[in-house]
């Protein structure tokens, strides 16, 4: 994507978003006192615009679980995600999440393409996360459409259980995450998904010319948007040192301030109900701050971020 393409749907993004969330110049967002929330699509409910990624607690201690939980539901995160490939997320995420679990927004997704171990797999996650529903399950990383869409949406395929679930209420919405344009509109040709949780970030879009036509259709079909990767930097260089620094990022995340500040926000100024920053507390903490007094992007910062993102390897890209 050139500079004056990336401006312009960027731009317009911005645009969507302040007619949308009512963000300008009276920004309700940085004003309020509790932590800013957009409504999730076509559900009228309100989450959060920063997600707690289960990642966060994978391989911690219970009590500093509890604290990292505790501490974000102190702070007005509403949204946690985690899903069984993330380690012992889910052991660790159900004690720490129960004393809160009426009041959050819970997702949760599988792998699994096939109804029977769908079935098994939401079963187990149900009864690690102590809960009898979640708010949110969804397919997990579509990628290939043959081995990932056909099989979901085949006889005896995930999507089975998935609408069977909705009707008994073990699951309120239904979603999908996906790393691949081309499964993500297949996805959206074969079903009436609430939500769609993709990448989206500036250098992905600007270089890779990948997350715009993704968004486009979710918007056409009234889906709430959800962003994955709003602080990936680039993929990882080779030996790069500080890579042990980030043990939970497969990619090289964000780091510099300002940098942080540019990228989140511009994710943030996108059409998106809510952002999942990477698996590191620290990353985590600092995601919540920027969110806290949340302003769009501007045009000199898309420059700014343009500059930026020609001199990087991006994470995904549709080439």
């Amino acid at each position: 994507m050139n500079r004056r393409e990336f401006l312009k749907t960027a731009a317009v993004s911005t645009a969507v978003l302040q007619m949308n969330h009512g963000i300008g110049a009276d920004p309700v967002y940085a004003q309020s006192s509790s932590f800013p929330k957009r409504e999730f699509g076509r559900t009228g409910e309100k989450i959060s615009i920063i997600g707690f990624g289960g990642i966060v607690v994978t391989d911690q201690e219970q009590a500093d679980a509890n604290r990292y939980v505790a501490e974000a539901v102190e702070r007005g995160i509403n949204y946690f995600d985690v899903a069984p490939t993330y380690g012992d997320a889910e052991i660790k995420l159900g004690p720490a999440l129960e004393p809160y679990r009426k009041g959050v927004f819970l997702a949760c997704k599988t792998t699994e393409r096939t109804r029977e171990k769908a079935e098994a797999e939401l079963q187990r996650s149900l009864e690690r996360l102590r809960t009898d529903h979640f708010d949110l399950y969804q397919l997990h990383g579509l990628v290939d459409v043959a081995k990932d869409v056909d099989v979901a949406f085949g006889k005896g395929g995930a999507m089975e259980l998935f609408i069977e679930a909705r009707k008994s209420g073990k699951i309120r919405h239904i979603g999908f995450s996906v790393h691949s344009v081309e499964a993500a509109l297949a996805a959206m040709d074969r079903f009436d998904f609430d939500s769609i949780l993709f990448p989206v970030n500036f250098a992905c879009y600007s270089k890779g010319d990948f997350g715009p036509q993704i968004m486009k259709k979710a918007r056409e079909k009234g889906m709430a948007c959800l962003a994955l990767k709003a602080l990936a930097r680039q993929k990882w260089p080779d030996n790069d040192p500080a890579r042990a620094a980030y043990p939970k990022c497969w990619y090289q995340p964000l780091s510099d301030q300002r940098e942080m500040d540019l990228g989140l926000r511009f994710t943030l100024s996108q059409p998106i109900v809510a952002a999942i920053p990477p698996g590191e507390i620290d990353l985590f903490r600092k995601a919540m701050d920027i969110a806290q007094s949340f302003k769009p992007i501007t045009e000199g910062e898309l420059e700014e971020l343009y500059q930026l993102a020609s001199s990087l390897n991006p994470i995904f890209s549709v080439a």
